[in-house]
């Protein structure tokens, strides 16, 4: 690994690596055994897009791996004030060891592992968010014991968490279905890299409209916020269109008994999840959003560690 872009890149024996180093250093940060496995090291983190989990979990994780980490918001930098990625990639190249960046265009992370000389880390992109997929996938590792063969479904809007869902899954060997309504779908060039990558792994993706044909007998339930940052002026129209994928306990008990439900977070309760279903007993998106912390430090350490674990 170079970067963390895009879980294309990945194959599934680099997602078996990270997962065994983040349960190593979960169970290590529990134990209280120190892990200073970037001691010296710095990372910069761009953040053009809010965020309240990426930030802090990538913060705490610098800390606890014995390194240090620098918030750069868009207004901090000149970034923001139209340098160049060209310039930015170059100038903190030769400052940091690092760059964690949470930003709209996806293009801009590419650019950024294109000119610099660091690791880039895709903390969120208005086509990507490989770091949750990598860490909700780690959470039904950690519970299910196993991803191959278990069906995931994800039902709402077909966005960021949908694509990097679709290749996760398609890379590990589960099963994907995605429901979404009509012009809302996942990207096609990432539906179709999915679809390669399920055929050497052996698991299916199916692409529906029909929310109750993706969760049947799912192990796993997913659903997102309909109206991401940026999308505020839609809010009334997709409240409408989103509705019937609701994810309460009617649609809920489709999936099988012990089905896994996961939200990246923020969640909306009363739109796309109902209280129940998020704060009830099949509920998971705590210890998800605990383990964007292991995982992102997983991810860290292999990218900027001297002496990879």
């Amino acid at each position: 690994m170079k970067h963390l872009i895009d879980l294309n890149d990945l194959s599934v024996e680099d997602v078996e690596k990270l997962f065994t180093l983040a349960e190593k250093l979960k169970r290590e940060l529990k134990a209280g055994i120190p892990h200073p496995l970037l001691r010296g090291k710095t990372l910069g983190m761009i953040f053009s897009k809010s965020s309240t989990r990426t930030r802090v979990s990538f913060e705490v994780g610098m800390y606890q791996l014995g390194g240090y980490a620098i918030f750069l918001s868009s207004s901090d930098i000149q970034l923001g004030r139209g340098e160049t990625i060209h310039d930015t990639a170059k100038v903190l190249s030769h400052y940091v060891h690092g760059i964690m960046i949470r930003t709209y265009k996806h293009s801009d992370v590419l650019d950024l592992a294109r000119y610099g000389t660091i690791p880039v880390i895709n903390g969120l992109t208005d086509l990507m968010h490989p770091c949750q997929v990598l860490s909700d996938l780690f959470t039904v590792y950690e519970t299910k014991g196993r991803l191959k063969g278990l069906k995931l479904a994800y039902v709402g809007d077909g966005n960021n968490v949908a694509n990097s869902l679709l290749q996760g899954c398609a890379i590990t060997g589960m099963d994907i279905s995605v429901a979404s309504p009509r012009g809302y779908e996942c990207d096609a060039a990432i539906i179709e890299q999915a679809r390669n990558a399920a055929r050497k792994s052996g698991s299916r993706v199916v692409l529906t409209e029909d929310p109750e044909e993706a969760i049947r007998d799912a192990d796993v339930v997913y659903t997102d916020t309909w109206v991401s940052m940026g999308q505020e002026a839609e809010k009334d129209l997709r409240i409408r269109l989103f509705m019937p994928y609701q994810v309460n306990s009617r649609l809920f008990s489709l999936a099988k008994e012990d089905a896994m439900f996961l939200h990246c977070l923020p969640a909306y309760r009363g739109y796309e999840v109902t209280e129940d279903i998020i704060d009830g007993p099949n509920s998971y998106v705590f210890e998800e959003a605990e383990n964007r912390l292991h995982v992102q430090k997983a991810v860290m350490v292999a990218l900027m560690s001297d002496d990879p674990v």
